[in-house]
C-alpha cells in the first residue's frame, strides 16, 4: 500500500499491473492482492509493525514466500522508498519491485542510497492491452545461501540416519592365525632366551620315522685284465735277451 495518493489514471494502471501479476503467479503461489479501494487485504507482520505490500505470496496457504510492490511513475521517490521498500527489504523472503521502464534507474539509485534490499527489480510497459515485463536486477535474499546450506545439511543427516551402517568385513582366519602364531612364537622364544628360560614350543611336531629302504643288491665284480705290452716294449725285451 503506497503512502502516495495516485491520480485516477495512475491508479488504473497500477491495479492493472497487479491483476496481471496475480494471474501470472497464482499457478505457483496463493496470491493475496491489495487492489482498488481495499488496501488492507494483504498484510505482513514485520516485528511490531504491519506492512501492506501490493501482493503477498504464500506457499501452502500459510508459509510466506515473497512480497511484491508495484510503483507508478509518480510514486518512485525518496519518501515512498523509505516508507515501503526499506521495510520490505528487511523481510527474510524475496522482495520484488515493479516500476515503469523510465523509472528503473531512479529506483536502483534510491534503493542503493537507502540500503533497501530488492531481490528482483522489474520494469514494465504497456503495448495495447498487453503488459511486458523485463528483469532489471536480481540479487540473493540476505541469509538465503546460509539457510539453503542448513537445509541441505539437515537433509543429508536425515538420510545418513535412515541408512543402515555397513557391516565390517571379517579378516580371513587362516592367514591371521598363521601370522599370529609365527610372530607370537618368535617373540616368546626371544623373550625366553633373554630371561634365561627356554621357550617351550607351542606345538612340537612329531619326528617322522624314516622309511625302510630296500637293501641294494651287490653286483659281481668283473676280473681286472692285465694290459698287453706294446710291440715296442716286446722288441726291446728280445734284444736284451740276445745280448
Amino acid at each position: 500500500m503506497s503512502i502516495y495518493v495516485r491520480p485516477v489514471r495512475e491508479q488504473i494502471e497500477h491495479d492493472r499491473v497487479i491483476r496481471h501479476l496475480q494471474a501470472k503467479l497464482k499457478r505457483k503461489y496463493d496470491v493475496t492482492a491489495n487492489v482498488g479501494a481495499d488496501q488492507t487485504a494483504a498484510s505482513v507482520k514485520l516485528g511490531p509493525q504491519t506492512v501492506y505490500p501490493d501482493l503477498v505470496l504464500l506457499e501452502g496457504g500459510k508459509k510466506l514466500a515473497g512480497v511484491i510492490e508495484v510503483e507508478t511513475g509518480e510514486s518512485v521517490h525518496h519518501l515512498e522508498a523509505m516508507a515501503q521498500w526499506a521495510p520490505f527489504g528487511r523481510l527474510k523472503v524475496p522482495f520484488h519491485l515493479y516500476v515503469p521502464v523510465q523509472s528503473a534507474d531512479i529506483a536502483k539509485r534510491l534503493a542503493a542510497d537507502l540500503d533497501a534490499h530488492i531481490t528482483e527489480l522489474w520494469s514494465y510497459h504497456s503495448i495495447g492491452d498487453q503488459i511486458r515485463l523485463t528483469m532489471v536486477q536480481k540479487t540473493p535474499v540476505p541469509g538465503e545461501a546460509r539457510r539453503k546450506a542448513d537445509r541441505e545439511r539437515a537433509a543429508e543427516k536425515r538420510a545418513a540416519d535412515a541408512k543402515p551402517a555397513p557391516r565390517a568385513a571379517k579378516a580371513p582366519a587362516k592367514a591371521g592365525g598363521k601370522a599370529n602364531g609365527k610372530s607370537g612364537g618368535k617373540a616368546n622364544g626371544k623373550a625366553g632366551k633373554a630371561n634365561g628360560v627356554k621357550a617351550r614350543p607351542a606345538s612340537p611336531a612329531k619326528a617322522a620315522k624314516p622309511k625302510p629302504r630296500a637293501a641294494a643288491k651287490a653286483a659281481p665284480r668283473k676280473p681286472v685284465r692285465k694290459a698287453k705290452p706294446a710291440p715296442a716294449k716286446k722288441a726291446a725285451r728280445g734284444a736284451a735277451k740276445r745280448r
